[in-house]
């Protein structure tokens, strides 16, 4: 917040704007700082629902032109472009990327996660920049990916740097990346529910009312974006439909199941390109990448881009089984792989779309093995759909209320929680997948879940927890000077060099005990006291990493500064470790 103190401002302006804005972060450490992150993430909800408007004009306005008829048909184009625009799409990006430092390749939600749980929800702005024009790049050159992966990693990225800008804690850039990433799912779906769910269950993983309702009103924000903007229209249009006897519950159940498998398949496929990716050329990667969907699409168009138009066909019941079980083994295969080497694009329309085709190709048996007696093809596309999220993502609730949302039909809620639960319990239980995004960080290496007391430390920052009263010494010093150290009864008498605290009762008592010359230098190294060995760290630290570094560092005590070098106070191992055992 320092930086929005004009330059010419007078010393006591300077001085009262310091002070405000560090009672501003003093609060935002602590774990009840509702009012001030709800006001943080309106205005992130905002940034973030921008941000989604111009990643979404960025596709849509180039694919006006190249696309016939609308930006989506894919299917419109020759079949020599069928090839060609996704390979040569895949082959200038891996080039251009190329000659970019590595840091900065990651994207989507696998990013977003890491940044999260092992960064302390710091987002950097390469790797935002390159999710913005290369996720929008390979949306237009027709890759088999979705847009909402970028969404949500642009979504976190604005919450995060936007908190980086006024250097607020870290855990409140946690929070503040929650809010983006419902502004984005809501601003692509126009789904304000959906948006909060994913965000909480998924990315933030925690369950607080302190946690909600700045997500909440994020949403709410990214939505209005979206409508002022796109006006309020859906992305899918199904029909009215509903469960039409309780008879077919046991064939909706055996349906959760196959798509299970399918969504196994989905995780381990990644995977295994993903680790097959590591080390590799990037631009090898997305040439191969490109590749194998120009090679796909000549036979199955439908894969390029979103794939909405096809959806909304299949809710339709306007496409033959061996159509939907070709063009569903084709996104499969290619989307996973594609994803693997590392294609900044999303996972959560490809899963849709899986979903859909599985969906109604299983509607479509179903009918002939019960006709008259089961649901209509575009109620069964529904329920894949939400089955194929849910499974792969390891995410219920989500998937339920994405499907709620987009379609406007309650008639889905009951048996969608019979198929969703069943795909996901198979697909954890049975296949022993955790879910897509843990899958992948898992094989890179990094951390991607927190246990309780982890994540109670990861949502308060270090400030929250000092000890302020303390006092700076060298270690040398005279008589004088040493039995200033003890006025106002300090609680640590602090030697940065070499980086040790020191407790005042121990000085004292060395006073009283020994005659001391006034022109005698103390070495405040060698008299009998208890010394504790310290680091220093960053005011924006959370509890978390606080406790790491000091592990790591194999002390018990850290010495926190601000940004502006000022001094703020002492955080002992003592206090943390009181702070989560005490109850919440």
């Amino acid at each position: 917040m320092t930086q929005m103190i004009p330059p010419d401002a007078s010393p006591t302006l300077k001085s009262r704007w310091y002070k405000a804005s560090e009672r501003w972060r003093d609060q935002l450490s602590g774990l009840d700082a509702l009012p001030q992150l709800t006001v943080l993430g309106l205005f992130t909800g905002i940034l973030a629902g921008i941000v989604i408007v111009i990643f979404r004009l960025l596709v849509e306005i180039p694919l006006h032109f190249i696309l016939p008829d609308h930006t989506e048909n894919f299917e419109g184009l020759s079949s020599g472009w069928h090839f060609a625009l996704p390979f040569l799409g895949a082959l200038i990006f891996g080039l251009v990327l190329q000659m970019v430092d590595k840091k900065h390749y990651s994207a989507s939600i696998s990013h977003v996660l890491d940044r999260i749980h092992n960064h302390q929800a710091r987002m950097p702005l390469g790797n935002f920049i390159n999710q913005l024009f290369g996720g929008a790049w390979c949306l237009i050159t027709g890759q088999s990916v979705g847009r909402e992966g970028p969404a949500v990693h642009l979504g976190a990225s604005s919450g995060s740097l936007l908190g980086q800008w006024l250097n607020l804690p870290s855990n409140s850039l946690r929070s503040l990346a929650g809010c983006g990433v419902a502004a984005a799912i809501a601003a692509c779906f126009n789904t304000p529910m959906a948006g909060v769910i994913f965000a909480m269950e998924v990315v933030v993983m925690e369950y607080t009312t302190a946690g909600f309702i700045p997500v909440i009103l994020a949403a709410v924000a990214g939505t209005v974006i979206n409508q002022l903007v796109f006006g309020f229209s859906t992305v899918f249009h199904p029909p009215q439909v509903a469960l039409k006897s309780l008879f077919e519950l046991p064939l909706m159940a055996m349906m959760g199941f196959i798509i299970a498998v399918f969504a196994a398949l989905f995780i381990e496929l990644q995977a295994l390109t993903c680790k097959l990716s590591l080390g590799k050329p990037i631009s090898l990667r997305f040439t191969a990448a490109g590749l194998l969907t120009g090679g796909a699409a000549i036979f199955a168009p439908q894969i390029m881009g979103v794939g909405y138009d096809t959806i909304n066909s299949a809710l339709a019941g306007n496409m033959g089984f061996w159509l939907l079980f070709g063009i569903f083994t084709a996104k499969l295969f290619i989307t996973s792989i594609s994803l693997g080497a590392g294609i900044p694009g999303g996972v959560i329309g490809p899963l849709l779309f899986m979903g859909a085709c599985g969906g109604g190709a299983l509607g479509i048996i179903a009918n002939e093995l019960m006709p008259n007696a089961v649901s209509t093809m575009g109620f069964y596309v529904l329920l894949g759909m939400g089955a194929m999220m849910g499974a792969v993502l390891n995410a219920p609730l989500a998937a339920m209320v994405a499907i709620l949302e987009l379609t406007y039909n309650p008639n889905v809620i009951f048996p969608s929680m019979l198929v969703v639960v069943v795909a996901c319990l198979t697909t954890r239980w049975v296949f022993q997948c955790e879910g897509l995004f843990q899958t992948i960080l898992a094989v890179q290496g990094k951390k991607s879940s927190f246990a309780a007391h982890e994540q109670l430390l990861s949502s308060t920052g270090a400030r929250s927890l000092l000890d302020r009263h303390v006092k700076i010494s060298s270690t040398s010093l005279d008589l004088e000077h040493a039995k200033n150290l003890l006025t106002n009864h300090p609680h640590w008498i602090v030697l940065l060099e070499p980086k040790l605290l020191l407790h005042p009762t121990d000085l004292a008592n060395y006073l009283s005990d020994n005659e001391i010359a006034a022109d005698t230098l103390l070495d405040l190294l060698a008299i009998p006291a208890r010394r504790l060995n310290m680091i220093e760290l960053e005011d924006h630290t959370n509890l978390y990493q606080a406790l790491l570094n000091m592990n790591q560092a194999q002390v018990d005590a850290a010495f926190i500064r601000n940004s502006q070098t000022s001094n703020l106070g002492i955080l002992t191992r003592e206090r943390i470790d009181n702070f989560y055992k005490l109850p919440h």
